[in-house]
């Protein structure tokens, strides 16, 4: 029986990797926003520390090493942008790439549920919450940035 969790730990693994680059970059660049630069060096950190989290499940379980996430983040972020809607761009980047981190520990969530693994269980719900928070505080701050950006003309 050949057991598929690997392919997901193997994409979650490095999806969370180019998620904590993503939220460093949008960091730097958007410094003249305190709260911006600040909460993304944080969820940056929070990223490392959910892929170093994973390490004992990938020798557990093993990873296949997927470019699916290299090829998402290439896809969305080929950089980031200047100003008001580049920062709304820059946040609705990381928003989509912490939706696929999101997905990825609902599924190894229920593969932890079927293998009756206790332990990547717990890490599963830790790390799956402080990921939807992600979500949330990358949510309202678009909605913070959008007014300005969508309608106020520059």
């Amino acid at each position: 029986m050949t057991m598929h969790l690997a392919h997901y730990l193997g994409m979650l693994h490095r999806s969370l990797n180019e998620l904590a680059g993503a939220f460093s970059e949008v960091g730097r660049s958007h410094a003249s926003e305190p709260d911006v630069h600040h909460i993304c060096e944080q969820l940056a950190d929070q990223c490392v520390e959910h892929s170093r989290r994973l390490e004992p499940f990938v020798g557990r379980y093993s990873e296949e090493a997927s470019d699916e996430p290299e090829r998402l983040h290439s896809t969305l972020f080929s950089g980031t942008r200047a100003g008001g809607l580049g920062l709304l761009r820059d946040l609705h980047d990381l928003y989509l790439m912490a939706a696929e981190c999101d997905i990825c520990w609902t599924l190894i969530g229920q593969a932890a549920q079927g293998a009756r693994d206790e332990e990547l269980l717990g890490t599963v719900n830790a790390c799956e919450q402080e990921t939807a928070t992600q979500m949330l505080w990358l949510r309202t701050r678009m909605k913070q940035a959008a007014p300005q950006a969508l309608v106020v003309a520059s």
